[in-house]
């Protein structure tokens, strides 16, 4: 059994503040929750998925309310020009010279809402800021700050007007969270706050619980996390078999690999633990694959999806002892 090395108390109050002030604002989903913020964690951006109405921009909102660092939304829309994301420079004719305007990409968390209703061209005005966390613009490179997140909502139903996020974007999301419905239960005590007038929704009272600073110091934290070499191969056992499948076309990249331990070493230290076990590797995966893959036409015909040909790809690999 592996000994716990590094003290992690200060580390997991700070988790346990979070997820305690989340859950008063939102009522259920604890494990995309804990996804969500292995994400935070792993310095990677998130893909929210999930119908209209099941808290995706709200738990962005909440977060960003929570993490005392500079946030700014964009709504993408049809007519969304890449300038108004990345930003513009205009002419200033006291000095007679372009002075930049910087767009709301600018910040340290920046939720885009609906990102699949901009088309492509938009979309691809954040290819450069999500890998490399920064912006070219008139050849001049302006660089983002160290803790730069992008949180991304998309709903999977309503296909009309929507544009596909191309494949070279979906890699550089490291997960891809689904947010369903909630369960009986969760949908009676969302009623019943309502009715005793608790407005869900009520953010501004919200006081920041962890500082930006704070977050970069639990980041770095992710270097002291054990990783036996076991379970190296048996991330990369898990991405080979994603190529090797029949029922996939395209199968995940390196950067899948590389997304998997990160994850995985970040869901760990959520678990109160400076070291990485085969479960925390099957809880992350379908998460860092699902929105990797492209199925066959075959298995898509089935009816077989990307998270179950996921999840029967991660049964079929020998969990290490």
């Amino acid at each position: 059994m592996q000994q716990q090395r590094t003290d992690l108390t200060q580390f997991s109050e700070r988790i346990e503040l979070l997820r305690r002030q989340i859950s008063q604002v939102i009522v259920g989903q604890e494990d995309n929750i804990d996804l969500l913020l292995t994400a935070i964690l792993a310095n990677g951006h998130v893909l929210l998925e999930g119908v209209p109405g099941v808290a995706k921009t709200l738990l962005a909102r909440l977060l960003a309310r929570l993490i005392d660092a500079k946030f700014s939304r964009v709504q993408f829309t049809p007519d969304l020009m890449p300038s108004d994301v990345l930003g513009t420079s205009v002419f200033n004719v006291k000095t007679t010279d372009f002075d930049f305007h910087p767009g709301p990409v600018f910040a340290d968390l920046v939720l885009v809402d609906e990102i699949n209703r901009a088309p492509a061209k938009t979309q691809a005005a954040l290819f450069e800021v999500m890998e490399e966390r920064q912006v070219t613009i008139d050849g001049t490179t302006h660089a983002m700050g160290s803790f730069y997140t992008i949180l991304a909502t998309q709903n999977p139903v309503e296909q009309e007007g929507t544009y596909k996020l191309p494949e070279a974007q979906t890699d550089r999301f490291m997960m891809k969270i689904t947010m369903g419905y909630p369960s009986l239960d969760e949908e009676i005590t969302i009623l019943e706050r309502h009715h005793a007038n608790q407005r869900l929704t009520a953010l501004d009272a919200i006081e920041p619980v962890i500082s930006k600073a704070q977050l970069i110091e639990m980041r770095q934290m992710l270097g002291d996390v054990f990783v036996d070499p076991a379970l190296l191969r048996y991330m990369a056992a898990i991405v080979q078999q994603t190529r090797q499948s029949k029922a996939v076309f395209l199968g995940a990249s390196p950067r899948a690999s590389v997304a998997l331990l990160q994850a995985s070493k970040a869901y760990a230290l959520l678990q109160g633990r400076d070291f990485v076990t085969p479960d925390d590797v099957r809880q992350v995966a379908p998460s860092i694959l699902q929105h990797r893959i492209i199925l066959t036409a075959e298995a898509e015909m089935e009816g077989i999806t990307p998270q179950r040909a996921v999840t029967r790809l991660i049964e079929k690999v020998e969990v290490p002892k």
